[in-house]
């Protein structure tokens, strides 16, 4: 075995069509709205929080004044375009922005419970019906720090098993089909912790990330998926600082938000 630490990547973010948003807006009268975002940023806005500001604001016409006879006056400035969003909990147009992360070397135990944010989210993680077993990573967790050893022992034990069983079942032997490895390998996961280590690649959006960012932080949360997604809060302040402008991070080190289940 080896022991392993649990790592975050983004590896996707929202990518827009600037040409296809402007021909929209031209088609609607809204195109000086554009214009101002890509001065204000030297023409490479934050594509997310311009995805979220755009759904906003067709929900209104709210591009410019006099579009919708209904609006007088908007606010120009985006950050408080989106805390107004936040505010206002018009959450439902933060779900068009979806960033997507591959965590690796997080455990089973953790995937469980991250796996049960169903709702704007979504996941791929590594099979252990497909993939055997054959260096298992693991992570002590502090809880478990002074039984460092005997945890290391008992996880070498189970490694030992899996490759024993695969050698004596003879299915890396010449000619074994396929679909007799996968049966065995399904089988010899029964018989892994549940605490071995595993990659997931998960997807969510705005909305839920805000949610499940304050939730699995929180001090009452699993400590691993404490250490997780207070990395991914780090991530997601410093990559959508408008939508999380209202996040704060407490000296315990969970996430919470001014504007809760926007």
């Amino acid at each position: 075995m080896h022991e392993t630490s649990p790592s975050i990547f983004l590896i996707a973010r929202p990518a827009v069509d600037l040409a296809a948003m402007r021909g929209y807006l031209e088609d609607v009268g809204g195109e000086s709205w554009l214009d101002r975002r890509l001065a204000e940023t030297g023409g490479n806005p934050n594509q997310g929080e311009l995805l979220v500001e755009f759904c906003g604001r067709a929900c209104y016409r709210s591009w410019e004044p006099g579009l919708n006879p209904n609006v007088s006056r908007i606010r120009t400035d985006p950050l408080v375009y989106l805390d107004n969003i936040l505010s206002s909990a018009h959450g439902s147009v933060l779900e068009h922005a979806n960033y997507t992360f591959a965590l690796r070397n997080v455990s089973r135990v953790a995937t469980h419970e991250i796996v049960r944010h169903r709702a704007g989210a979504a996941y791929s993680q590594e099979s252990l019906r497909y993939v055997r077993l054959v260096d298992i990573g693991f992570r002590v967790p502090p809880a478990l720090e002074p039984l460092r050893q005997q945890c290391i022992e008992l996880v070498e034990k189970l490694e030992e098993f899996q490759v024993g069983a695969a050698k004596a079942l003879r299915i890396d032997e010449q000619g074994i089909p396929f679909h007799v490895k996968k049966e065995v390998t399904s089988a010899l996961r029964r018989l892994a912790p549940i605490g071995l280590s595993t990659d997931l690649i998960m997807t969510m959006n705005l909305r839920t990330l805000r949610h499940v960012v304050e939730m699995r932080t929180a001090p009452g949360a699993e400590e691993e998926l404490r250490l997780i997604f207070g990395r991914i809060g780090e991530i997601m302040t410093q990559e959508s600082s408008g939508v999380f402008q209202d996040f704060q991070r407490a000296e315990d080190g969970s996430w919470t938000a001014k504007y809760r289940k926007v």
